[in-house]
């Protein structure tokens, strides 16, 4: 590797912190920009190392099939394949009015909804704000807040009226929580660890859902907590409800997930449980922690090995790392800091801002790939505004190509996901429609496209027949169609113990 044609140094800000400082040693006021040839052959090996071939994908989907396969038969595996207790599909007929509390990494979320059958519902819904006070004090704390705020919006929705609920009217209550636990029923859930930048201490290990039934108790609310789900699982059901093709649900987001129904039979790991051999149960795969720690079967590069090692946890979520909007920006950074560091950019530039982790974001990704201007504006914009960095078209339409090429892979390795649980379940002749949803599928350009063109890649022609969709809200819909769906097997008594 060349010398950079840097100079080093760094500076203590009054905060203590030390950052990098990156600056030019040669007097010559203006040094040479990149040519379009030079970024050219550079963009000719990072095309070698993100670019999937067909034949490749396919190699990844037999892995995948297998690890979905060994988690459905063995507890404790890479990818859990998590039961959830939801049995079979919504009728689309469930009628009445359903609470749905949503605990998110940002706000908490309270909807009611009225399911009118047919497929069609009504929802009313208000947002809390969590303080970052709220999500790191005792976790019983937080529970009491849930259900304060839940007490608030029940009392302001109490009265006449269609939407309106009557004074003292019992609710059943499907609470999403969307952090790892291990439950043994469906409204049960032990917390296995805090994810999205909680820390409430005195929860994990406890039963969440018996720690928020004693917050309910304790302001004396009409409401029957009735399921404990993901919000993933709520994506997969309240897309059937509306879609009766829909079988697999997908969310492409800061993280990635997957959940579809599976045959009981098949999930031999809960045998004891004594339930129906030609039962059906919503499986939450978690599978962004696909190929972690051995990583035999997904095409890291050394940058992607840079991003895993760096992160709060090296070795887990390998799947996740490679495709999710959480890294696919930092991907991009370390690539350009290389080739500052080679010499081949910004020369005679300062580039310390660039040097900060996660200082490029995948939002950045989606304004490059879908700049209309001859000129690439959009990407002048970026690097002179976030980075005060001065740019050549040649770097530019570089960055945006570098962008594309980024964006694709992770399209196309998501395709690989969906694939799997394809082959899994042979759904592949009839088809069937996948409820998609979070950030990246939603926002970012092309995304849904590449995830087809993937599945095409995958099966042949055949590929046309698994459709994505954008999906109906899980965590609040799906929620409460849930506990619908759940409080009347339970006054049928189907399986009571689970």
């Amino acid at each position: 590797m060349p010398a950079s044609r840097r100079g080093s140094g760094s500076v203590i800000l009054p905060s203590g912190q030390t950052i990098a400082i990156h600056t030019r040693t040669q007097d010559e006021e203006d040094l040479p920009h990149a040519t379009k040839k030079t970024m050219a052959d550079h963009l000719r090996k990072y095309e070698s190392l993100f670019t999937l071939t067909p034949q490749r994908m396919r190699m990844i989907v037999e892995a995948f099939t297998e690890t979905l396969e060994l988690g459905l038969s063995k507890n404790n595996q890479i990818v859990p394949m998590i039961p959830t207790f939801v049995f079979g599909w919504p009728t689309g007929e469930e009628k009445g009015d359903y609470l749905a509390l949503d605990l998110g990494g940002t706000n908490l979320r309270v909807c009611l909804v009225t399911l009118q059958g047919a497929g069609k519902f009504e929802i009313t819904q208000t947002k809390y704000r969590l303080t970052e006070e709220q999500k790191q004090d005792d976790g019983q704390k937080l529970f009491d807040f849930c259900a304060e705020c839940l007490k608030t919006f029940v009392e302001s929705n109490v009265g006449e009226g269609p939407g309106m609920l009557k004074e003292g009217q019992m609710l059943p209550l499907g609470f999403t929580f969307s952090y790892p636990c291990s439950q043994e029923r469906i409204d049960h859930g032990e917390l296995i660890r805090w994810t999205k930048g909680f820390g409430a201490p005195n929860t994990e290990g406890r039963d969440v859902a018996e720690m928020f039934k004693q917050s309910l108790a304790k302001h004396n609310l009409p409401v029957e907590l009735t399921a404990l789900i993901n919000d993933t699982t709520g994506t997969l059901i309240a897309s059937h409800y509306v879609n009766p093709s829909s079988k697999i649900a997908v969310i492409f987001g800061t993280g990635c997930n997957a959940a579809y129904m599976e045959h009981v039979k098949d999930i031999t790991k809960i045998g004891q449980l004594g339930l129906p051999q030609d039962e059906e149960m919503g499986i939450n795969c978690e599978w962004g922690a696909f190929d972690s720690f051995e990583h035999e079967h997904l095409p890291r590069t050394k940058y992607d090995s840079i991003v895993d090692e760096t992160s709060n946890k090296p070795g887990e979520q390998a799947f996740e790392k490679l495709i999710s909007g959480r890294y696919l920006g930092e991907i991009l950074r370390l690539v350009i800091c290389e080739l500052i560091d080679e010499g081949v950019l910004f020369l005679g530039q300062n580039t310390y801002k660039l040097e900060k982790p996660y200082c490029f974001d995948t939002a950045f990704l989606s304004l490059m790939e879908s700049d209309p201007t001859d000129e690439l504006l959009m990407i002048i914009g970026i690097f002179t505004h976030f980075f005060a960095l001065e740019t050549t078209l040649a770097e530019r339409q570089f960055f945006r190509a570098l962008a594309k090429l980024i964006g694709r892979r992770a399209a196309r390795l998501s395709a690989c996901g969906i694939a799997a649980i394809v082959n899994k379940m042979g759904y592949l002749e009839e088809g069937c429609a996948v409820g998609a949803d979070g950030s990246l599928y939603n926002k970012y350009p092309c995304f849904p496209e590449r995830v087809h063109e993937g599945l095409q890649d995958i099966f042949g022609d055949k590929g046309r027949n698994i459709v994505t969709h954008h999906a109906e809200d899980g965590s609040g819909v799906g929620s409460a169609i849930i506990a619908a769906m759940t409080k009347n097997r339970r006054d049928a008594g189907l399986y009571p113990h689970v």
